[in-house]
Parts: C-alpha cells; structure tokens; sequence
C-alpha cells in the first residue's frame, strides 16, 4: 500500500520578485499557506507513518524561520529569487531532515493567495 499524510501551516512573510517585470517586482506581502506530504509503503510499528505532531513541530521551525520576514533578505532567498516555486523547494529540502526510514517528504504545496499555489515534487 501507499500512504500520504499531510499538515497544513501558515504564514505571512513579504517578498518582491527580482528581474520581474510587472507589480510583483515590488514590495508585497501574502499569507502563505504550506501543505506538507510525506509517502511511504510501510507503517511503523505503531500503525503510523509518521507522526502528524513531528511534521507539526518541525514547520513551525521553518515557520519561524520565514515568518513576517522580508523574504528577499534571509538565506538562500538573499540569492535567488523567492518565488512560491523556490519557497516549495526550499521547505521541501528542510523536511528531509526529519525522514525515516519509512516516511519521505514527497511534496510540498505553497499557497499565496486562495487561487494561487505551487508544488513540488519528489
């Protein structure tokens, strides 16, 4: 069997987006919305994949981390651009660290508006 468990987060953080022409190359700010998704084939011992309370704690990390902060000023978004694509990606590289050997953040969706989102797979 396949298994995804998924955790839903927000934040607020402003970014403006360089080299772009057009209003979000200026200063503006969204409520983001991270939704998280590990995968895996096998459950511990258990009955889980992995806890929701792990996947809880360690957004609120990144979280705190991104939250009402200037985007565009923190690592590694200093360097490249913060687009909700390079947010995606970069939540999705610190999930890694809380694998096991059962569970593997697989995805990870970034909402900036109701309508607007980004996803990255593994």
């Amino acid at each position: 069997m396949n298994y995804k468990l998924s955790v839903t987060k927000n934040f607020s953080a402003a970014h403006c987006l360089r080299e772009y022409k057009g209003k979000c190359e200026n200063l503006h700010g969204h409520n983001w919305k991270i939704i998280a998704t590990f995968c895996g084939t096998k459950l511990d011992n258990t009955g889980m994949l992995i806890d929701f309370t792990d996947i809880k704690k360690y957004l609120d990390k990144i979280i705190l981390y991104l939250d009402h902060k200037f985007l565009n000023e923190i690592e590694p978004f200093n360097k490249i651009n913060p687009t909700a694509e390079n947010l995606a990606s970069f939540i999705l590289e610190q999930l890694k660290s809380i694998e096991t050997e059962n569970a593997k953040a697989c995805q990870v969706q970034i909402w900036e508006s109701e309508s607007s989102c980004a996803t990255v797979n593994i």
